[in-house]
């Protein structure tokens, strides 16, 4: 069996262009780093080794990739001596696949193909290309005979150069066995100053060895320099995450209003209404039905579920089968068992609610005393009435009923009734005189003003 390419993600940007405290690798795309995206596509290839190259103090970028290992450029140097920082990851290396940590709509298929071409024509290295509306700000693929001969930055290059459409999208792959060779040989005597990890081409060429190419798509291709750049790229993925689901059997109602998670798991024969997003962490059975507006964030919801419209459901939330969560209900870090309903207006949070548990509108599992969370436990067909507050901790038994707007503290047992209300007090014909009351309160405070 073939052995897999080193990878080595360029990630030592600071991305000023960002305007952010936060590294521009981190910035999330469908809610995860945008270099964690292109980690895992390079996952998907099945590489030997996977190392990431980032800058000094930048532990969190290195954590975002754990358990792969980093390697540290010391100086922002050019992205030839990036790879160089890597270098004892790339000593035994059968293939160098170097990427950039801030491509993440780049994909394993296209990879693939780049690998495939370098292989192929046995060249000592092959680059991605790419043909932007815009290619002024990209390095320029100067061909021959379908081969690569240099790429020429758009600083360095002259007036036929700059005409050229077919530009450098970053991506490359370097035989193993001249990697570091040819990236010991770079000089940094050009307009910036830098090591240019491009320049491998010409120096690949001048030893006698044949360099390729392959173009791939633009919107993939890429990379995120700017907040507006984010944005576009946010939208295409999206794209890419709706198209997914439905092809996997999902239906979105109006797809451009459902956001997705990049981890959002899909049953067959769901259905999402408008205006509905997912966090992180959320997985779905079969035969579930998300109405519309609906927030679901670290929940799992099981097969034949109804969730919305207007509700929210927080990290920590496992519905069992049938379950029924309605508008504006809030559930966090609670589970509720097969066929439960909580169909108005409630508040289930630190709970374990038993199967086919009615929670009325307005029903509050009070979790919070200022200082912890505590845990309400509803056994199986308890009836918890409107209105009603559970003070946690708190257990309500197995088919117990609590009435209508009590307040529970205590345990109810199982089949129990509990009721806690004041008792009701009624003054016949009495509204006149509390109407006559009131209206002369009022005229005698706009008198004092």
């Amino acid at each position: 069996m073939a052995k897999g390419p080193t990878v080595v993600i360029l990630a030592a940007g600071a991305g000023t262009r960002m305007r952010s405290a936060l590294p521009k690798v981190l910035h999330p795309v469908a809610g995860r780093p945008m270099v964690a995206h292109v980690a895992a596509t390079a996952e998907a290839l099945k590489p030997a080794r996977l190392v990431v190259v980032v800058g000094p103090g930048q532990e969190d970028v290195a954590a975002s990739v754990a358990p792969h290992p980093i390697a540290i450029q010391a100086l922002p140097r050019g992205t030839g001596d990036a790879v160089k920082a890597a270098r004892a990851h790339l000593k035994d290396a059968s293939e160098v696949l170097v990427l950039y940590g801030d491509t993440p709509l780049l994909t394993a298929a296209t990879l693939r193909r780049l690998l495939a071409a370098r292989r192929r024509r046995k060249a000592a290295v092959a680059v991605l290309g790419f043909r932007p509306a815009d290619p002024s700000p990209y390095g320029r693929f100067v061909t021959d005979g379908g081969l690569l001969q240099r790429i020429v930055e758009s600083r360095d290059a002259n007036a036929e150069e700059l005409k050229i459409g077919l530009c450098n999208a970053g991506v490359m792959a370097i035989e193993g066995s001249l990697a570091l060779k040819l990236l010991d040989r770079l000089r940094n005597d050009n307009a910036k100053g830098e090591y240019y990890l491009t320049d491998l081409v010409a120096l690949a060429r001048k030893t006698g060895h044949d360099c390729a190419f392959i173009e791939g798509e633009v919107e993939e291709l890429q990379g995120i320099n700017s907040r507006a750049e984010l944005a576009m790229a946010e939208a295409a993925m999206q794209k890419r995450l709706r198209l997914a689901a439905m092809e996997n059997g999902a239906t979105l109602q109006d797809p451009e209003t459902v956001y997705f998670s990049a981890d959002t798991r899909l049953g067959r024969d769901v259905t999402i209404g408008p205006n509905v997003v997912f966090g992180a962490g959320v997985a779905i059975a079969d035969n579930v039905t998300i109405r519309g507006f609906c927030h679901i964030d670290g929940a799992r919801i099981a097969a034949g579920a109804t969730v919305g419209p207007f509700a929210r459901l927080r990290p920590g939330t496992t519905l069992g089968e049938d379950v029924h969560i309605g508008n504006f209900v809030e559930v966090k870090a609670s589970s509720l068992g097969k066929g439960a309903k909580a169909n108005h207006l409630a508040y289930v949070g630190d709970a374990s609610i038993g199967a086919k548990v009615n929670i009325g509108a307005g029903v509050i599992t009070v979790n919070y005393d200022g200082f912890g969370k505590y845990r309400t436990e509803i056994g199986d067909n308890a009836f918890v009435g409107s209105n009603a507050s559970l003070i946690a901790p708190v257990k309500v038994g197995a088919g117990a009923i609590v009435g209508a707007g009590s307040v529970i503290a205590h345990e109810v047992p199982a089949e129990a009734v509990a009721v806690e209300r004041s008792a009701q007090s009624m003054r016949e014909g009495g509204a006149p005189k509390l109407r006559a009351r009131n209206k002369a309160r009022a005229e005698a405070a706009k008198k004092k003003r």
